[in-house]
């Protein structure tokens, strides 16, 4: 085999290049990532015997060393730079503790934005791609409360529930955290381009992908132990019994993460991975203070939501105070109100008004209400 010198910077461009060969596990490669002198070890031996002692076939220890010698991990580390990305080994200093804590870490991440920090309050919430409407308002209100207390939301930037969340903390100005089944310089879904582009503004992109690597099918698992491994917990809104955030909840119970669930109706197909889980003993969310409660760490946001609860004018009327507990949930259109207040339109709209003058709620285009 040939030798390498291996310094901290060619160490990192060769995990670089491991990371891009074909038919190496992510558990293979993080045990190889872990031998800092891995090619000085096995200078001399045969390349079977080398290969064989690395755990990986001839041909993998062929393409990697062909990589290494290419420049390949250069090139990427070039590109990165070109596109306001970073990547970062498993060796380097900022890599996450959260991801160390697994046991089939990624040895690289292609990362656009900040990655949250190890004390940082970070929920999962992920379910369906052909989400119901129900869903995806929940998924989007759950995002919004959990963001204005400070917690931030990741999620797998597929279409449906993980685009609902992305959405919801984005509105509420809060952080999100979008990883991606494919190279961080490809969008996928198409329609997902702006909310690509606002999460890496506001929270951070993530890939373990080269490069160009396109969405394939069997890369989304391999996303989804990033997911619930950067999480204190993993929230499931929808999920039929092949979703794969059903997948995201295993890997959250292997790695000691809490699993909860949002039930739904019992007649939609889509509710059969919640209450699959909340039979088997998740946690049900029926609102965000039954995350803020179940997970470790989030005593401190729990207070603050209870805090911004307490804000309310102490003098409403009762169709103020009816109409502020429902807008207290999460946004509502006027539509939703006029159904559940069960007031007349023009009560409504004197409501409405008084609470806007009163500095309590804010309209949004589309006559969508919040609190301000």
């Amino acid at each position: 085999m040939r030798s390498f010198t291996f310094s901290p910077a060619v160490r990192r461009t060769a995990l670089i290049a491991l990371n891009a060969v074909a038919g190496v596990s992510p558990r293979t490669a993080y045990k190889l990532s872990q031998q800092a002198d891995l090619f000085d070890r096995w200078k001399g031996f045969s390349l079977p015997d080398a290969a064989a002692a690395m755990e990986i076939s001839d041909k993998a220890l062929v393409n990697w060393i062909a990589l290494v010698e290419s420049g390949f991990g250069e090139r990427e580390e070039l590109k990165a730079a070109e596109t306001a990305a970073r990547i970062i080994t498993i060796i380097d200093e900022d890599y996450p503790q959260r991801l160390k804590e697994i046991i089939d870490p990624p040895v690289v991440l292609y990362v656009k934005g900040r990655l949250p920090a190890v004390d940082d309050a970070v929920i999962a919430l992920v379910g369906a791609r052909q989400a119901t409407a129900y869903g995806l308002a929940v998924a989007e209100q759950l995002s919004m409360r959990l963001a204005e207390v400070g917690v931030a939301v990741i999620s797998g930037m597929a279409r449906g529930i993980d685009a609902a969340a992305h959405r919801g903390a984005l509105k509420a100005c809060g952080r999100t955290y979008g990883v991606l089944g494919c190279g961080l310089d490809i969008v996928y879904p198409v329609q997902n381009q702006e909310l690509s582009r606002k999460t890496a503004e506001q929270g951070c992109l993530i890939s373990e992908f080269p490069f160009g690597t396109e969405p394939l099918p069997y890369h989304f698992p391999r996303r989804n132990r990033i997911v619930s491994a950067l999480s204190q917990g993993v929230v499931v809104v929808e999920a039929n019994a092949k979703s794969g955030a059903l997948i995201t909840a295993d890997f959250a119970l292997e790695q000691g993460r809490d699993v909860l669930a949002v039930p739904g109706r019992i007649d939609s197909p889509q509710s059969f991975g919640p209450h699959q889980l909340i039979r088997n003993g998740a946690k049900i969310v029926l609102s965000v203070e039954d995350i803020l409660e179940d997970i470790v760490g989030l005593k401190v946001q729990q207070e603050l939501f209870q805090e911004k609860v307490s804000k309310r004018p102490a003098d409403l009327t009762v169709h103020e105070d009816r109409v502020l507990s429902i807008i207290e949930e999460g946004t509502a259109s006027f539509d939703s109100l006029v159904s559940r207040s069960a007031l007349s339109v023009p009560v409504l709209m004197g409501v409405c008004l008084s609470l806007q003058l009163r500095r309590v709620i804010q309209e949004r285009p589309g006559k969508i209400y919040e609190i301000i």
